[in-house]
């Protein structure tokens, strides 16, 4: 029958040799350890009397293992690697999956639906990358992204509609009460266009006036539509959006449409993602999850 291990020293006081061997200091060790620099003393001592064996020779700036010190170093690091290899694969880690969108996307529409991501699928660790770039799926460890065109967009990649670009026009309402109706040209020529990184104003304006030719002389441009709608919403001029972007700036009262008309755009806001993904169930599980959110 096993006997257990009652020759073992105490197994904190191994695990704060282990600290002090990587740094030759009490003072750094207790740092690490959150404990004061006596405390790591005094269990050095303690676990040195307990072998019967010198293990570090104290110098007058630092410390240094003695033979018999570094030995046992090596030994009781391995031991602590198993440790934590078998709590690892006890205790696996969470399920983590990177999302890729523009910050847009993130802001306006994302962000505000994330706590019932986290409410329906709480097993797994969505990151949420925003950024304009498109990124490398493998070299950049992304696993879904949302990417506004037209497909195909890659050798080697999938993709499903999220939702069709539909371009709306908005403004503030107390805006609107101060310049009037936009839809008169004389009015719209007062308003300031505030424009973003997808220069969709000269079509709109063919599409919302077709019988004119109008040469606009206020206008502001931002790099990103979500600027250009906090513009919208503090009264500075008239934005253009998808409506998915502002349905609770629509619902509030922040925003209204400034024209009747919306304009459809062959493109869209597409799901994409590798044929052949690292984490096949969690993909599919966002995606899914992301086109309910759309369709609901």
């Amino acid at each position: 029958m096993s006997q257990g291990f009652s020759e073992l020293p105490p197994l904190n006081a191994l695990k704060v040799f282990e600290a002090v061997t990587r740094h030759l200091n009490f003072r750094l060790a207790a740092e690490e350890l959150g404990v004061t620099q006596g405390a790591v003393a005094q269990q050095i001592r303690a676990l040195e009397a307990s072998l019967g064996l010198k293990l570090f020779d104290r110098l007058p700036r630092t410390l240094a293992l003695t033979g018999a010190g570094a030995g046992y170093a090596v030994s009781i690091r391995q031991a602590f690697e198993l440790i934590d290899e078998a709590t690892r694969t006890l205790r696996p880690e969470p399920n983590r999956l990177t999302l890729s969108v523009t910050p847009t996307f993130a802001s306006r529409w994302m962000l505000p639906r994330l706590p019932g991501f986290t409410t329906a699928w709480p097993d797994i660790d969505l990151r949420v990358l925003a950024s304009e770039r498109l990124v490398q799926f493998h070299h950049e460890g992304v696993d879904l992204a949302v990417r506004y065109g037209r497909p195909p967009f890659g050798a080697g990649l999938d993709a499903t509609l999220l939702f069709s670009q539909t371009v709306l026009a908005v403004v503030s309402p107390a805006l609107l009460a101060e310049l009037g109706d936009p839809a008169a040209s004389d009015n719209f020529q007062r308003y300031a266009l505030l424009h973003d990184g997808h220069h969709l104003w000269p079509a709109f304006l063919a599409f919302t006036f077709p019988n004119l030719s109008l040469h606009h002389q206020h206008h502001l441009r931002f790099n990103q539509t979500a600027l250009a709608l906090e513009a919208a919403i503090s009264g500075q001029g008239i934005a253009l959006t998808s409506p998915h972007f502002v349905q609770n700036d629509l619902t509030s009262g922040r925003l209204v449409p400034a024209f009747t008309q919306q304009m459809t755009l062959d493109a869209g806001w597409y799901l994409v993602w590798p044929r052949r993904p690292r984490q096949q169930a969690s993909v599919m599980a966002v995606r899914d999850w992301l086109l309910a959110q759309v369709s609901g």
